[in-house]
């Protein structure tokens, strides 16, 4: 509810001030504290006003003026962004206004309320007004604020009812626009793109000037993909990023753009789209997702080259460590096992626990094929470790430590970790498997009870 101050106003407001100071000795102390307060709070200067109002309010409290002061105090408050001191603002004007202004004290509320993120009694104060007077002029923005209270508590369908209804009663109300944008954006939410595709369509051309055209133009976009029209989704995204380069959503649209060609373009698409990711100015998002568009094509090269190139220009970047993690796994298939060591210990820096759960087992398993099994018993016991890991995994671990503890001569440690194996895991050939090795470990130590532990 802010409002651009224009120069000449904050100027005219000034002289205004300067103007009258040979009469203010003409005036009580009260009508020159409402004048400057009254005169800052129409000229937008939120400071002035709040500074000058509060006096006015503390000092002069029978003043027969006090409840517009109120008004203008809560008002100059919310601006400045103190939602809680406004909203005490308006709950004393509320108090002490006329009854036929005290329905505005409650819509005053309802705003302050809504910015201190207190939805529910927003929607509330909203409601009221609607309810006491749906034909107030107070009643779109009361509308329109109960509708995205919705929206904040997560109840979308009564969302879009309150934004259809918004719509209907008031289209060519300022906030339009807006209500039109996140109508389209909750009917998409719910995957309810035939009815969401309407509302966007036409958003540039019926609501030029909105600030949302640009969201609403990546919109268009991604629910076209969604809906499984590809091509003009595509091509939407397209004139968007073009159009917007620097837009917040532009990552993300080319990221809906790659990911969509990877997985359903044809191969002349996905190869242009490969061309291009790796010829534009890097980023870690175009650089891996021109390794995943590789390894649809069956380029393992370019792929490799792709993922390498990303993990040395943004090395601590999540995607670094995913695309470090996918490295692993092809070096470990093609038994190159110091690559796949060196690319997994990369993955063990992500801050996703599936990534860095992996990355160690990967490392273990890499340094148990050669020969380090000290390195490898370590890594498979950092698993252990990570809250979020998967029952297989930590199984998959714990075989893996076995391993290495009987490579390392420390058969009891190795006996227990296969009889946690084959006791609890979820996997029956894993479980098989660790059978056979604790008999095997058992069969040794009974033989040589007095060796079991290799001397250090």
């Amino acid at each position: 509810m802010t409002r651009t101050l224009h120069p000449f106003l904050a100027l005219a407001s000034l002289l205004v001030v300067a103007l009258s100071a040979p009469f203010a000795f003409a005036l009580d102390e009260a009508d020159r504290l409402w004048l400057v307060g009254e005169q800052a709070s129409a000229d937008g200067l939120n400071a002035l006003a709040r500074r000058t109002l509060e006096r006015f309010v503390a000092d002069y409290p029978s003043d027969k003026r006090q409840p517009s002061a109120l008004l203008l105090l809560g008002r100059a408050r919310l601006s400045m962004g103190d939602a809680e001191q406004a909203l005490d603002a308006f709950r004393r004007f509320k108090a002490v206004a006329p009854p036929a202004q005290r329905l505005e004290g409650r819509f005053w509320e309802g705003e302050a309320l809504y910015r201190a993120r207190r939805f529910a009694e927003a929607r509330t104060a909203y409601d009221d007004v609607m309810r006491q007077d749906a034909a107030s002029p107070l009643a779109p923005d009361a509308a329109y604020g109960r509708a995205l209270c919705d929206l904040e508590l997560r109840r979308p369908e009564a969302a879009v009812k309150g934004l259809r209804d918004f719509l209907a009663t008031w289209p060519d109300n300022s906030q339009a626009g807006s209500a039109t944008f996140y109508l389209a954006q909750t009917l998409v939410d719910l995957k309810r793109y035939s009815d969401a595709l309407p509302l966007l369509t036409g958003f540039a051309t019926k609501y030029p000037k909105s600030r949302l055209v640009p969201d609403a133009q990546y919109l268009l976009g991604a629910t076209r993909v969604a809906a499984g029209d590809r091509d003009a989704g595509i091509d939407d995204l397209k004139a968007f990023v073009a159009t917007h380069p620097s837009h917040p959503l532009a990552a993300t649209a080319r990221q809906t753009m790659t990911g969509t060609l990877a997985k359903s373009g044809n191969k002349t698409q996905q190869q242009s789209a490969y061309t291009q990711l790796m010829q534009q100015p890097p980023t870690p998002e175009a650089l891996y997702d021109a390794g995943l568009i590789a390894g649809r094509l069956g380029q393992p090269q370019n792929q490799d080259a792709a993922w390498r190139r990303l993990r040395k220009e943004f090395p601590n970047h999540p995607l670094a460590h995913q695309a470090a993690l996918e490295l692993a796994r092809a070096a470990f298939k093609k038994k190159s096992w110091q690559d796949a060591a060196t690319q997994a210990r990369a993955a063990t820096a992500s801050g996703d626990d599936a990534v860095r759960a992996e990355g160690f087992l990967l490392a273990g398993e890499s340094e148990l094929k050669l020969n380090r099994f000290k390195d490898a018993a370590k890594s498979f016991e950092t698993v252990a470790t990570i809250k979020h890991v998967e029952a297989a995994d930590r199984y998959r671990a714990l075989a893996g430590l076995g391993l290495a503890r009987e490579q390392l001569g420390e058969l009891k440690a190795a006996l227990t970790a296969y009889e946690s194996v084959a006791s609890k895991c979820p996997d029956a050939t894993l479980r098989d498997w660790a059978r056979d090795r604790a008999a095997a470990v058992k069969a040794r130590l009974s033989k040589s009870p007095s060796s079991g532990e290799r001397r250090s």
